[in-house]
């Protein structure tokens, strides 16, 4: 197979080739329900841990990078952000291991990042930008609640509020990020965008293996 022949191949292999028709039903259930799953231990000692951070700063804007991978991009978003606390959560140790945290600027944690979301919102506390770049896709149709906008956990970003950035080479999942985020209350847009300095390995990796990559902005309306 030809280099050609690969570009031309879609950069998702799935069952599914638009939004799920499952997608609204789903979002507006875990809107009517409460999310009821217990917190870790190890995700309330790492929120502790973070809100203890964030207060030894007098608690600046915050930035979440949701699924953060190896940190990569949490050191991008404080460089772009520079009056603000930046927190990467992911709940891989392995991954994290292989970026160092050394900036006083961003912090880099071992969590699971829906029950980390529960815990700012139960502490009333609020997000200003929110990114989550490059989340797993679940690819196959029959997966769709394990994809964030699937998931039971996701209404809870209405309560944090502020901006919502999410980037995915695979254009329905993009899709479908976009229809949740209006239902629980995020204006926004949904681009196809160029890099030229990439804030992620998936998108250095997706960028050289010339992919179409999305970009789904919004804030929240309320």
């Amino acid at each position: 197979m030809n280099e050609d022949t690969q570009i031309k191949q879609p950069p998702v292999q799935s069952d599914q080739q638009a939004p799920h028709p499952d997608l609204e039903a789903q979002v507006a259930k875990h809107c009517r329900t409460r999310w009821l799953k217990p917190i870790p231990e190890h995700t309330q000692k790492t929120f502790d841990y973070a809100t203890a951070w964030l207060a030894e700063r007098g608690n600046p804007p915050l930035v979440l990078d949701s699924f953060c991978g190896t940190g990569m991009s949490t050191k991008r978003l404080a460089e772009h952000h520079g009056d603000a606390a930046v927190i990467g959560l992911d709940k891989s140790a392995h991954r994290l291991t292989k970026h160092a945290n050394s900036s006083d600027q961003y912090l880099l944690l071992r969590a699971e990042c829906e029950p980390f979301w529960q815990l700012l919102k139960s502490s009333n506390m609020k997000v200003a930008h929110h990114y989550l770049l490059y989340p797993n896709p679940w690819p196959k149709s029959s997966q769709l609640k394990r994809r964030v906008h699937g998931h039971p956990g996701f209404p809870i970003l209405a309560h944090l509020g502020g901006t919502l950035e999410m980037r995915s080479n695979w254009q329905v999942y993009a899709q479908e990020f976009a229809l949740a985020c209006a239902l629980i209350g995020f204006e926004g847009t949904l681009e196809q965008m160029k890099v030229t300095a990439p804030w992620t390995l998936f998108e250095k990796k997706y960028g050289e293996r010339n992919h179409a990559l999305w970009c789904f902005k919004g804030i929240f309306s309320g």
